[in-house]
C-alpha cells in the first residue's frame, strides 16, 4: 500500500521505516513544524504532579532540576514514553483520550491539595485545566511550544503525489487537519482522494476534513497505526 504521514519528520521516522520494512511505499507530507515558546521560570518544588498532552510538551521543557519521581500524568503511550526517556519515573498513561486524561487524574491524584502543572502548546482541542479547576483542583497551566502551518512544498513532490495516490492517510490533530485541508486547496487535489482511507485522531480532527470526499475516515489512538494496516 501507498501510505502518507503527515506529522514533522521527528516524529514519524521511526513508523516511516517500520511500514516500510513491511513493503509498503512511505510518502512524508509534514504539515506543521513545532517551535519552543520562552515560558516563565517554574518552581518545581510547588507542584505534586505534571501532566503532560503532547509529547512535545515534554521536549520542550527544561526538566534538568525536576524531581523526576513526581507523578507524571501522561495523555497517551507516545507521550509517555518521551517522558519515560527523560528520566521520568512515575507515569502513568491514559491511551491517547484527554477526557480519559481528566478522569484518570481524577481518580488517582491524591494530592488534591497541592498544585498540578499542566504543560501543554499553544493551542488545545480541550481545556483540561479550566475542567479541573471546575472539580476543585489546583491547576497551573505552562505553554512551552506552538505550531506553524507550512504552506508551500516542492511541486515534484506534488505532483507525484497526485500521479499515485495513498491508500491511507495519517493525520494526528486540529493543527494537521487543517493545513491539510488548505494544501489540498491550494495544489487542487479536492477530487483525487476517493480511494483514500483518512486516518484521524478523534472526531474533532477528521470533522475538519469532511468536505473531503474520502473512502472511508477511521478513527484511532497513537500507537495503532500499523493495526489499522489490516481493518481496510
Amino acid at each position: 500500500m501507498h501510505i502518507l504521514f503527515t506529522r514533522p519528520l521527528e516524529d514519524c521516522s521511526e513508523m516511516i521505516l517500520k511500514f516500510q520494512s513491511l513493503g509498503h511505499q512511505v510518502s512524508h507530507l509534514p504539515l506543521i513544524r513545532v517551535e519552543k515558546v520562552s515560558y516563565e521560570e517554574i518552581n518545581f518544588s510547588v507542584y505534586g504532579g505534571i501532566v503532560f498532552t503532547s509529547a512535545n510538551a515534554v521536549k520542550f521543557l527544561n526538566t534538568d532540576i525536576l524531581n523526576k519521581n513526581i507523578k507524571c500524568f501522561c495523555v497517551g503511550s507516545a507521550t509517555e514514553k518521551k517522558a519515560r526517556s527523560v528520566g521520568f519515573q512515575n507515569t502513568i498513561s491514559a491511551e491517547g483520550n484527554v477526557t480519559n486524561l481528566k478522569e484518570l487524574i481524577i481518580q488517582s491524584y491524591e494530592s488534591k491539595n497541592k498544585e498540578l502543572l499542566y504543560v501543554s502548546g499553544e493551542t488545545i482541542s480541550v481545556d483540561l485545566d479550566q475542567q479541573l479547576l471546575s472539580d476543585g483542583f489546583k491547576v497551573k497551566r505552562i505553554i512551552n511550544y506552538k505550531v506553524n502551518h507550512n504552506q508551500k512544498f516542492e511541486d515534484k513532490f506534488v505532483n507525484e503525489l497526485k500521479l499515485n495516490m495513498p491508500d491511507m492517510v495519517y493525520v494526528y490533530s486540529k493543527n494537521s487537519a487543517s493545513s491539510f485541508l488548505n494544501f489540498i486547496k491550494i495544489y487542487q487535489t479536492k477530487t483525487l482522494w476517493m480511494n483514500t482511507n483518512l486516518m484521524c485522531i478523534g472526531e474533532k480532527t477528521s470533522s475538519i476534513l469532511n468536505e473531503i470526499k474520502w473512502k472511508k475516515i477511521f478513527l484511532f489512538n497513537p500507537g495503532e497505526e500499523e493495526f489499522l494496516l489490516y481493518k481496510i
